[in-house]
């Protein structure tokens, strides 16, 4: 799919009642099509022009599924969707996430701890992956004149991947505000939301979320033994609509 001018696909975005307002503008949307990235993305739209909503192929097992909900979630949000491909990534030595000779740890949803996550969030790590995303995104953001990143990152997964959390947002746009001549900034809707509360505040807004896949193992179906989708099951159980999304999870 080729390339389109911002000003071609720039759209006006009428406000919906009660989201959160934190930025005004242009922006461009992470859309990996799992939970977070596509509460923060509907969220924003309620405030912010997205131009496009981008997903990355890396190499990850979980690409093919992930490009497929993310753009089916972007259709149904009316947003431009994109795919970049950095293939590279998924041949530097890293975990499970991108090497399938390696075991997905299955975990268990009394593991899903403080504490108690670090070695299955260490199996699964891809070496500075959000902040090559966010730069890759960066680039498109300043040639496209959008003032913010949308991204996912949330409290609930800052405990175990440092990635997520605030000090690194906070980080990443002291230094977007030298590294691009329109000071871009990254802005997630759900910086401090658990899944719990993403699944309800999805649920008042009427975000796709029958359409979001977030299992590591790239299954069609999600395989309801990896930490991503002991997140997603305990969140959808615990927020009393486990029924939207168990279709989906292997019996």
């Amino acid at each position: 799919m080729r390339w389109v001018s911002p000003l071609v696909m720039k759209r006006s975005i009428g406000r919906r009642s009660g989201a959160r307002g934190r930025a005004r503008g242009r922006a461009l949307a992470l859309l990996s099509g799992g939970l977070d990235s596509t509460v923060s993305t509907a969220l924003a739209l309620a405030d912010v022009d997205v131009l496009a909503a981008v997903t990355f192929r890396y190499g990850q097992r979980a690409a093919a599924e992930e490009v497929r909900a993310a753009r089916r979630i972007a259709k149904r949000l009316k947003i431009t969707h994109r795919v970049i491909s950095l293939p590279w990534l998924g041949h530097l030595p890293g975990g499970a996430l991108t090497d399938s000779s390696r075991n997905l740890p299955a975990v268990a949803v009394s593991d899903l701890k403080k504490g108690r996550i670090e070695s299955a969030a260490r199996a699964v790590w891809v070496p500075n992956r959000n902040g090559l995303f966010i730069n890759v995104a960066a680039c498109l953001a300043e040639a496209w004149d959008a003032s913010f990143i949308i991204g996912g990152f949330n409290r609930e997964e800052a405990d175990a991947f440092p990635d997520n959390g605030p000090e690194f947002v906070h980080a990443v746009n002291e230094s977007l505000r030298t590294s691009t001549l329109t000071g871009v900034r990254v802005v997630s809707y759900v910086q401090e939301m658990d899944k719990t509360e993403m699944v309800e505040e999805g649920v008042r807004i009427g975000a796709p979320l029958g359409e979001i896949y977030s299992c590591y193992r790239g299954e069609s179906d999600h395989c309801g033994r990896c930490e991503s989708c002991r997140r997603l099951e305990r969140a959808f159980r615990s927020a009393g609509c486990w029924d939207r999304i168990r279709p989906r999870f292997k019996r």
